[in-house]
């Protein structure tokens, strides 16, 4: 692609630093802000929470244990119900094997999940994270979104609080963002009624928070929400970002509904524009979230690269396994040298970087 100069920053940009924008501001900027002054805006508080030129991405695999799960979503085409065709869950050795064959590509971060499935003990979630550490000291284990710590807290009885303690306990460090969708009240008892309203996820993020782990902060758009919905959610995390300062970085993504039970029933869709219009408002709305990430897997490499100068500063990860949106007909693939080509071709420069966001390399 052809690289644009970097933007500068207009005279007193709505988000930069002293000028916080409520969420009525907010309703008005994301659904009638001129997309390009959005990105200009956004470009100027990327750059002053990460100065210079530097984009970074960090070597990682995204592995399923399970597709059991009893909560029915109807965004989801991968998970089976128990005992249906092609339902299976992994033991924990044949888990590790997997993180094994990660481990020799030089993988750093393994984000790993699975359904809710009610047969699996805490035992076998603390074994996962437990092993990882002691098998392959070089991987953190990235490991179950929110609405599986809340599922284990109900198989085994104990508080959320007390499932986070123990998995930190077992060497968790990190909590994965999965699971959030939107978190609206009126769009989760439309896409996911058994999983809970926002603060299902909120309480698993702040008792990780409270418990000395960090987690990124995701976003599912392109279904049933409206803007109001979206303000709903990233004003939810800002909050409980004001609260613990835990979250590394937010990650939102577009809706694949191929082979969905949402598919079909309710307008959706996404496009380049409307990805970017969210990058770009992520960053002028969250301004206590240090990163951005955009995602060359969910979005396409091009429009992944077009994000960089709407705000974002992160490039996610080389993604070597994946089958939630496989499952939903949505594959991309990449390599490390490509990832590192395609900042470079987009005006920056590349570094690895671990789960943490603590750089490892540059250039």
């Amino acid at each position: 692609m052809t690289t644009s100069p970097l933007p500068q920053a207009p005279p007193n940009p709505a988000g930069r630093a002293g000028a916080r924008v409520s969420p009525e501001e907010g309703l008005r900027l994301y659904r009638d802000g001129d997309l390009l002054d959005l990105g200009q805006r956004a470009q100027s508080v990327r750059f002053e929470k990460n100065p210079g030129l530097r984009v970074t991405y960090v070597l990682d695999t995204n592995p399923n244990y399970t597709n059991v799960c009893v909560t029915d979503c109807s965004f989801c085409a991968f998970y089976r119900k128990p005992g249906a065709p092609g339902a299976y869950t992994l033991s924990v050795e044949e888990v590790l094997k997997k993180i094994e064959g990660a481990a020799d590509k030089g993988v750093t971060t393994v984000l790993l999940q699975g359904g809710h499935n009610p047969d699996l003990p805490l035992d076998y979630y603390l074994s996962l994270v437990r092993e990882t550490r002691k098998r392959f000291p070089g991987i953190t284990p990235h490991f179950f979104s929110a609405s599986e710590v809340q599922t284990m807290a109900r198989v085994s009885g104990l508080s959320v609080r007390e499932v986070v303690r123990r998995l930190r306990d077992a060497g968790q460090v990190s909590l994965p963002g999965g699971g959030a969708e939107i978190l609206s009240e009126r769009a989760r008892r439309r896409i996911s009624p058994k999983k809970g309203g926002p603060e299902s996820w909120l309480e698993a993020h702040r008792a990780a928070h409270e418990a000395g782990m960090r987690s990124t902060a995701t976003m599912m758009y392109g279904h049933v929400e409206g803007p109001e919905d979206v303000i709903e959610h990233l004003e939810n995390i800002r909050r409980l970002q004001d609260e613990t300062g835990g979250f590394t970085a937010f990650i939102p993504w577009s809706f694949k509904p191929a082979n969905t039970p949402l598919d079909k029933k309710v307008p959706h869709g996404s496009s380049a524009n409307r990805y970017l219009r969210m990058i770009a408002f992520s960053r002028i709305y969250l301004d206590n979230f240090p990163h951005i990430q955009a995602s060359w897997f969910s979005e396409g490499k091009k429009t992944g690269q077009v994000a960089l100068h709407f705000g974002a500063d992160d490039f996610g990860g080389t993604i070597f396994e994946e089958n939630v949106h496989r499952a939903a007909d949505h594959v991309l693939k990449t390599s490390e040298d490509e990832i590192r080509a395609l900042i470079r071709d987009a005006g920056f420069v590349p570094a690895q970087r671990t789960t943490l966001y603590e750089v490892i390399r540059t250039g």
